[in-house]
């Protein structure tokens, strides 16, 4: 109890976001002990510890890239095992701890709702643990919905219902969490004329990458319990976005690969295809079609994607589109003049547009500084697939050109960082590294800088 009670008071002398990074250490390491319990993986099957703690750190971040392969490394309970930690890096660590003290009714007090406000990039301590409820109801009512609708249309591929009921729930957990895990060595590409599977996949990795909150709004509007409602700003841009960057994306990778790899397809492979891509690149990293065989254009362009990432308070990683949103938003009205963004009859801040550019600006550096060290540590390897690897690992999608589990130790370590700070967000990220706001007492005298 001392122990406890000394590291409680140690912990308060922290901020909130460099106790989420703490907490998401021990995610890591609890998930690093679960995924080598007795039994876990399948006879005779070994693997190194740097590979078993990239696995651990790709399922917290549920990433998806693996040096491994899902389907012959792990067994039943190995599988199971991953689909829990899935669980506790999807919806979040404080989220799943908040659920744990709802259940043994422990109060709530102002330090944990702290903490949940900065995971969840909340402004407003009101209505947090309700938050959390809707979150999690959301996102287990989701998964089961998923993978009972997956159970039941794939059991005639497999001879008991228990394994179509494990692969079932597999695909709906990851495609739900956007880990991009898959039993099989070759994602879904069984599923590439299964029109029916791929959908349902997109669906459900939209629900989870779209944010949280949207999710929550629109069951209040659908719900009809609050007079009056009116749809959030951050839902509006979110969607808008949300929208945009998949249409955007699926029509540009139909015509970048319509004269490459697409030769020969159908319409309907081809749409599908370029569809299912630029849905998974926002998070997913779930896949249909050999990414190996796109060109370098399509590579780079599916890495922007990747760069970009999902919604802010949801399962996935990148600078988020709401980042992506405000910084277009600010050039365009920038170019014309205009002092401020005025968007959906609302304005926005000019502290979240500094946010917005502190969050690329940063993301850019670290892209490029892990790209020219995995230039150093991977030789031989091509640029267009380093980049890619980094991206994916970023915006925590887990798409791969077959590079993964060539990576050097050094390469590996990085691409795990990567999806560490991907996972836990730029913002807590610079946030942990700056340390605790001081206010300033004075101010110097304002003057203008020559800029351009």
């Amino acid at each position: 109890m001392n122990w406890l009670k000394f590291n409680r008071e140690n912990l308060r002398r922290f901020t909130p976001a460099q106790v989420i990074v703490f907490y998401y250490f021990l995610a890591i390491a609890f998930s690093l002990l679960l995924m080598n319990l007795p039994g876990v993986y399948l006879p005779g099957v070994k693997i190194s510890f740097i590979d078993s703690l990239f696995t651990a750190v790709s399922a917290v971040s549920v990433t998806g890239l693996a040096p491994i392969s899902i389907g012959s490394t792990y067994s039943v309970f190995g599988i199971c095992m991953l689909m829990l930690v899935l669980q506790i890096g999807g919806i979040g660590i404080m989220s799943i701890g908040t659920f744990f003290w709802l259940l043994v009714k422990k109060r709530i007090g102002l330090r944990e709702r702290q903490l949940i406000m900065v995971e969840h990039n909340q402004y407003n301590l009101a209505g947090l643990v309700h938050l959390i409820k809707e979150i999690i109801k959301i996102i287990l009512l989701i998964e089961i919905i998923g993978g009972l609708i997956f159970t039941a249309y794939i059991m005639r591929f497999y001879d008991t219902f228990s394994e179509a009921l494990l692969n079932g729930m597999f695909m709906s957990v990851s495609a739900t969490t956007n880990a991009g895990f898959a039993i099989t060595e070759t994602s879904l590409a069984q599923y590439f004329n299964d029109y029916f599977v791929q959908t349902l996949t997109m669906i459900l990795i939209i629900l989870g990458a779209i944010g949280f909150p949207v999710l929550i709004e629109v069951k209040s509007y659908f719900s009809k319990k609050v007079p009056h409602f009116r749809f959030s700003l951050f839902t509006k841009i979110t969607t808008a976005t949300f929208g945009f960057l998949l249409v955007f994306g699926a029509v540009m990778i139909f015509i970048l690969e319509s004269m490459h790899s697409f030769k020969g397809m159908a319409w309907h492979e081809k749409l599908f295809t370029a569809l299912f891509h630029s849905v998974s690149s926002r998070s997913g990293g779930l896949t249909t079609y050999d990414v190996t065989k796109f060109s370098e254009a399509t590579d780079i362009f599916i890495s922007s994607l990747m760069f970009i990432g999902a919604s802010p308070s949801s399962v996935g990683g990148g600078i988020r589109t709401t980042t992506f949103a405000i910084a277009v938003l600010f050039l365009i009205n920038f170019a014309r003049g205009n002092q401020v963004i005025n968007v959906f009859k609302r304005q926005i801040k000019l502290i979240d547009v500094f946010r917005s550019y502190a969050v690329i600006i940063l993301a850019l550096v670290m892209v490029m500084t892990a790209l020219l060290i995995l230039l150093i540590t991977e030789p031989g390897v091509p640029v267009i697939a380093l980049l890619f690897e980094i991206t994916s690992a970023f915006g925590t999608c887990g798409m791969s050109l077959g590079i993964t589990s060539d990576l050097s130790v050094t390469g590996k370590v990085i691409i795990m960082l990567l999806m560490f700070i991907g996972r836990v967000g730029l913002i807590s990220f610079l946030f942990t590294l700056g340390g605790k706001t001081k206010k300033l007492k004075y101010h110097y005298p304002k003057e203008r800088v020559i800029i351009g």
